[in-house]
């Protein structure tokens, strides 16, 4: 009997510089020849690396998939703020060379240290935060001026790899491991701002999100050529939660949306049948077990 969900599940993308994740997103529908596909946490243009698309119910899966950890590397040029606080806005201010060889490596050290642990950050003005329901680089582009709160991020790691000066300018190479809506070049902003000569981000590859890393990206033009899943769903569930083995009339009861006995459970898990396929996302109340993603429906 053919599996009704074969064509569901995840692509990691190595996306390339210059297209944005809807672009990517317009590609692989036609490459999969179905509307079904969407992605989890956008990138912007100038960024590469990892990107998390769903494809058939696999987008549906995206919804839950809650990554609460990613990484990057990038690099920050301080000496210079931009309009975007990346290299593709306009240079707004720049410091004299003066200022800049005056930034030792201690103060940039320090700079650095201030920015670690859990912090207020103020996301970029033309970032896809949605302001009334439009995002935020939409209402910049049209003339209005945006305000984005501080909000709270966690920068678990923020390493310097390597520092380059180059008389007008500093470029320091770095690795990040933050939160989810963590904006890498809104670091590159307040860095510039502390050390006062300005700063703003040139180059960034997100090499992972949640459990999707960098080794599981296939480049764009590979896919398009030989378009296939990175994880079926079940892999995809399996992946992403603890699993829950059941057996297989708990995973039918589960498939038609019923509930089971409690099991002492924290958390989400991903309720596993004997022959490996993930059946559902459930979770534990007070007093049943159940589903809040229900991957394989009776219904199917």
């Amino acid at each position: 009997m053919t599996d009704p969900l074969a064509t569901s599940g995840l692509v990691v993308v190595d996306k390339p510089a210059g297209l944005t994740s809807h672009d990517v997103i317009a590609r692989l529908r036609r490459a999969f020849g179905t509307r079904k596909v969407g992605h989890a946490g956008t990138l912007d243009p100038m960024a590469t690396g990892v990107l998390v698309v769903g494809i058939e119910r696999g987008t549906r899966f995206l919804a839950h998939l809650v990554a609460e950890t990613k990484s990057y590397t990038g690099t920050i040029r301080l000496g210079a703020s931009t309009s975007t606080d990346d290299a593709e806005g306009e240079i707004v201010s720049t410091a004299t060379p003066g200022a800049v060889t005056g930034v030792d490596d201690a103060a940039i050290a320090a700079g650095l240290a201030e920015l670690r642990g859990e912090i207020m950050q103020k996301p970029s003005a033309v970032s896809a935060i949605k302001i009334d329901g439009k995002r935020a680089h939409e209402r910049v582009r049209a003339g209005e001026t945006v305000d984005i709160p501080a909000r709270p991020v966690t920068i678990h790691r923020l390493d310097l790899t390597d520092l380059r000066r180059c008389g007008e300018h500093i470029d320091l190479d770095i690795d990040v491991l933050c939160s989810s809506g963590t904006y890498i070049r809104s670091l590159a902003r307040d860095l510039g701002d502390a050390l006062g000569v300005g700063g703003h981000l040139t180059a960034l590859r997100r090499t992972s999100v949640g459990p999707f890393d960098i080794s599981r990206a296939l480049p764009l033009a590979e896919i398009m050529d030989r378009p296939k899943l990175s994880l079926s769903l079940d892999e995809a569930l399996a992946a992403s939660f603890p699993v829950l083995e059941v057996t297989d009339d708990e995973g039918a009861a589960l498939a038609m949306g019923k509930w089971l006995e409690p099991r002492g459970l924290t958390g989400v898990h991903a309720a596993v049948t004997p022959d490996g396929r993930a059946v559902a996302l459930v979770k534990e109340g007070r007093k049943r077990l159940a589903t809040v993603f229900v991957a394989r429906p009776s219904t199917l």
